[in-house]
């Protein structure tokens, strides 16, 4: 593709700042724009942050003075921005429908006035709700569970909408649980080693039978680089790789790990609306070249091990109103 100018929108988020430093690393010129909400950490593109083809801006996609403002030369837009914990949109369903539905639609607004060539919308498998079995492909239809998943369900018919409405170059990618270095310690990898390292306890859904598909943050990211490039417009490409393994599997694998025992184990009352099990079909994605790296084994071992070196990132966060949230939604464990 060449030298191309990106504005990517949540590139301080947890896949989003990969996606910046993979970006760079292709010297692609990179506005960052993000608003820095909980999740939003500036630390996660500290190393890049004097890079000459890396500008960061701190503010809101639903802010159209500020998206229109940084459209100008943009050869591409990728919109990683979103509130994106289930467990908060129940708490709070309105600032994801803001975020997510009313956000994407002021960032291809912009899109569209300036001409920019490619849209990508970052989505997740959440949008086709429970998959019982199997594996569903793009075609399947869209039954969200929670808040966040209809929210993203939301901006992704937004999304398809400027494509045949307004003619945008529209491509949306939606993946699979992805875990990694730099996750916000809310999710179930981070939350769990981290608390495993303090020998906290692990607050494991229900019967933690929940199963679910796992990507690491490179492979995914990669895919989106491999739709950015290769996707046809207007179409969908899941993401997803090779290992399904159930709460409870990764759990006792963390336990292993971080060398603690399973009497961390806190199993919690189900959150409403759980959703059993995903499955994604990502032979479209496969078919323009794309597929995982990492063995599953090996990137979660290599993530414990970030985090077991890097207290000094995660440390800070496990605080203040992280600590009000985790103590309002599992108890004191």
């Amino acid at each position: 593709m060449g030298a191309i100018k990106l504005l990517v929108s949540g590139g301080c988020g947890f896949i989003g700042s990969q996606f910046v430093r993979t970006a760079v690393a292709r010297d692609a010129q990179v506005v960052n724009l993000d608003k820095l909400t909980y999740s939003g950490n500036p630390e996660n593109v500290a190393d890049i942050a004097d890079n000459p083809n890396h500008t960061f801006v701190q503010g809101d996609i639903s802010d159209p003075e500020i998206v229109d403002g940084l459209m100008d030369g943009v050869d591409a837009v990728i919109n990683f921005a979103a509130e994106s914990h289930v467990d908060r949109s129940i708490l709070d369903p309105t600032g994801f429908i803001t975020t997510d539905v009313l956000g994407t639609a002021v960032l291809m607004q912009a899109a569209h006035k300036h001409g920019v060539s490619r849209f990508v919308q970052v989505s997740t498998d959440e949008v086709y709700g429970p998959v019982p079995e199997g594996e569903v492909d793009e075609n399947a239809a869209l039954r969200p569970s929670s808040p966040y998943s209809a929210s993203k369900a939301g901006g992704d018919l937004q999304a398809l909408a400027f494509a045949t409405t307004f003619g945008l170059d529209v491509v949306i990618t939606r993946g699979a649980n992805t875990y990694g270095p730099r996750q916000y310690p809310e999710k179930l990898i981070p939350l769990f080693v981290t608390n495993a390292l303090d020998r906290l306890g692990l607050p494991i859904y229900g019967d933690g039978q929940q199963v679910r598909n796992w990507i690491h943050v490179d492979d995914h990211c990669a895919g989106i680089w491999t739709a950015l490039e290769k996707g046809e417009s207007g179409r969908v490409y899941n993401i997803a790789g090779d290992q399904y393994a159930t709460n409870m599997e990764i759990t006792r694998l963390i336990l292993e790990h971080t060398e603690r025992g399973e009497d961390l184990i806190r199993h919690v009352s189900d959150r409403p609306g759980h959703d059993r099990r995903y499955g994604l079909d990502a032979s479209r994605l496969k078919a323009l070249g794309w597929d995982p790296e990492v063995e599953f084994a090996h990137g979660l071992e290599e993530t414990v091990t970030w985090y077991r070196e890097n207290r000094s990132w995660w440390e800070p966060i496990k605080s203040g109103e992280y600590r009000r949230y985790y103590e309002r939604q599992y108890g004191t464990t």
